[in-house]
């Protein structure tokens, strides 16, 4: 697909992933509407911190909606659906409020794009739809697998997509990413947790260290955005965005202290832990669909992604208080 003048909303565009697809749609030359939750202070989330806000349109709104989606998506011709609640322990807590956004807001963005006719809808899926591996590594015929709200309420989403496009021939891709981290990831997630902690704390606290996880570098996260975008053969497919690699959470602890270079003593947090039914314990990615349909691969080593990383904690540490445990 070429870019250059396309007419792209990217809804989610000030969180974490959302923000950086959005500069890498305006490095490419697109009309960007940015879909930003509204708030009373005007802010745009991570796009605030970016030279691409002034080369984007700002929709403040809603997901939940129904008529501030329909606006955003008029006149668009592609769709990058992002927004979401994302965080799992609070999923436990909030469910409704998953069901809401998730759901709800999914077919919200449904509806609008296909009133809107667009080209093509990228909708965001998560690893976690597949729950704890029956197999590895996961290939997108994986059994999926509800094990917490959050999961739950995505697959669902992503049920809606499939059914958009089965009842109705909206040309829909979804996506599935692995566990992306890297620069403006919130300490809610694993590896901004760890390596915040090793940058300003006097002792590492964590929950579960036997999980296994396929690490993605953002970047190459919205590269597999724009591949899976470009590619006409991709509309009705799931696609697998991962590396085809896992690491324990102990094992990464090791290669975060290397890169940081300093050592901090464990303790295990109980409070952080999901309940034992609900912990998802291998996720490593299958992305061979994805490699062969697009000629996407993840290029960023771990080792980097995570030097990149601190580098940009270093530099943000105002944002977050590691050592608290955030919910």
């Amino acid at each position: 697909m070429i870019w250059d003048g396309k007419k792209v909303l990217v809804t989610g565009a000030g969180g974490f992933v959302g923000s950086h697809l959005t500069e890498a749609l305006v490095q490419e030359g697109a009309r960007v509407r940015a879909f930003i939750h509204y708030n009373a202070l005007g802010r745009n989330g991570w796009l605030d911190e970016s030279d691409a806000i002034a080369g984007i349109e700002v929709h403040a709104g809603d997901i939940q909606d129904r008529d501030s989606v329909l606006a955003a998506c008029r006149d668009t011709e592609v769709v990058f659906h992002l927004a979401a609640l994302i965080g799992i322990p609070y999923s436990y807590h909030a469910p409704l409020s998953y069901v809401r956004t998730n759901v709800e807001g999914t077919l919200n963005v449904l509806q609008a794009a296909r009133a809107a006719g667009v080209e093509r809808v990228i909708h965001t899926s998560t690893s976690e739809v597949y729950g704890s591996a029956q197999y590895v590594p996961i290939d997108e015929n994986h059994p999926l697998q509800g094990q917490s709200p959050y999961s739950a309420s995505k697959i669902a989403a992503d049920k809606l997509a499939e059914a958009f496009h089965r009842s109705f021939g909206l040309p829909v891709v979804t996506v599935r990413p692995f566990n992306t981290y890297g620069p403006r990831q919130s300490p809610r997630a694993v590896v901004p947790t760890i390596v915040g902690q090793y940058l300003f704390e006097d002792v590492l606290r964590l929950g579960s260290l036997s999980p296994v996880r396929d690490l993605s570098f953002v970047s190459d996260t919205v590269d597999g955005f724009l591949a899976a975008a470009s590619v006409p053969e991709s509309v009705g497919r799931i696609l697998n965005l991962g590396t085809g690699s896992g690491i324990s959470i102990q094992d990464l602890i090791g290669i975060v202290s290397s890169v940081v270079g300093r050592d901090l003593p464990l303790e295990i947090d109980e409070a952080r832990k999901r309940p034992s039914a609900s912990e998802v314990e291998r996720l490593v990615a299958d992305n061979s669909e994805m490699r062969s349909l697009t000629g996407w691969s993840p290029v960023v080593s771990l080792e980097e992604g995570l030097g990149a990383t601190a580098d940009w904690l270093r530099q943000h540490a105002r944002f977050w208080q590691f050592g608290r445990y955030a919910v």
